[in-house]
């Protein structure tokens, strides 16, 4: 045999493209109301307040008035799209049609930017009154502190869990048998819960229907709050004019999505462009806002 046989040695690749790791579409969506909008803004609710019962202190008296508080919430719309093309001639070169898996791509990559507007949306300024006029920020009263039932700023404890729930009870935000009370947070606060006895412990682990709290080892719901895993949230400056991560727990009616152009995909062919390539057009136009502040708290974790 030659010993230039080495020049026939041939390479193979790969005929499956793969995904490298991310988060895949959305996972908050489900858990904040939703409404359809035309036009540069919507108002998802109008608002009336709390009145009081007033004695009667006399017979025959003049009758007064009781006015109700009323107010409107506005959410406003952001466009985004993700266009990719593929060019013809590189096509002859591939041994595979990218163009689905490069869709699904950029599908998963507005299903993340859903996630980052209702995030943003859970702690920032909602936009309030007759013409949205009105700023309206969050409530600092449900702030959890960083060092919630410690001597120290901890991470993401029961503790704080408790307490993000108690304000919410307090506010009267939530009935004891809630389904939709929502947490979100990351691996490490998610993590940080793995450390508590009652968490972890047989004697809590269970939920209401007798389903295991902690799935493959992730907790799913404790204390009748479903929890979501997210590595979207950030960093800030907590209470303590530390840096922590804040942890948002709501009830599903306190958090809105408007959309006004779902997530929508197109492939077409460029004809006025070279080699008329094909382009993988992903697009959506959405908004979110805080619908009622004493439906969300905020829970910082170290």
């Amino acid at each position: 045999m030659s010993v230039n046989i080495t020049t026939f040695y041939v390479q193979q690749y790969a005929k499956i493209l793969n995904q490298l790791v991310q988060q895949e579409g959305s996972r908050l969506r489900s858990c904040v109301t939703e409404q359809q909008y035309v036009g540069k803004a919507g108002s998802p609710v109008e608002q009336v307040g709390a009145v009081t019962m007033q004695p009667v202190n006399s017979r025959y008296a003049p009758m007064g008035r009781v006015d109700a508080t009323t107010d409107r919430r506005w959410v406003y719309p952001s466009d985004f799209d993700l266009p990719q093309l593929f060019d013809n001639f590189d096509k002859l070169r591939l041994l595979i049609d990218p163009k689905s898996k490069f869709v699904k791509n950029a599908v998963d990559a507005a299903g993340r930017q859903i996630d980052d507007l209702i995030i943003t949306a859970l702690g920032g300024t909602a936009k309030t009154g007759e013409t949205g006029s009105t700023s309206t920020s969050f409530l600092s009263g449900n702030i959890v502190s960083v060092n919630q039932g410690a001597a120290a700023a901890t991470g993401l404890t029961v503790a704080k869990i408790r307490e993000a729930k108690r304000l919410l009870l307090t506010n009267e935000a939530i009935t004891m048998d809630s389904p939709d009370i929502y947490c979100v947070a990351g691996a490490k606060q998610l993590d940080n819960l793995l450390a508590e006895a009652q968490v972890v412990s047989t004697d809590f682990n269970t939920t209401e229907s007798g389903k295991p709290v902690l799935r493959d080892g992730v907790i799913t719901r404790f204390l009748g709050v479903n929890f979501i895993h997210s590595e979207r949230l950030g960093t800030g400056t907590d209470d303590q004019s530390g840096t922590s991560t804040p942890c948002y727990m709501w009830q599903k009616q306190g958090m809105h999505l408007g959309i006004w152009n779902d997530i929508s995909t197109n492939i077409s062919q460029r004809h006025d462009l070279q080699s008329e390539p094909w382009q993988a057009y992903v697009y959506m136009t959405a908004g979110a806002t805080r619908l009622e502040e004493k439906r969300v708290t905020k829970i910082w974790a170290r």
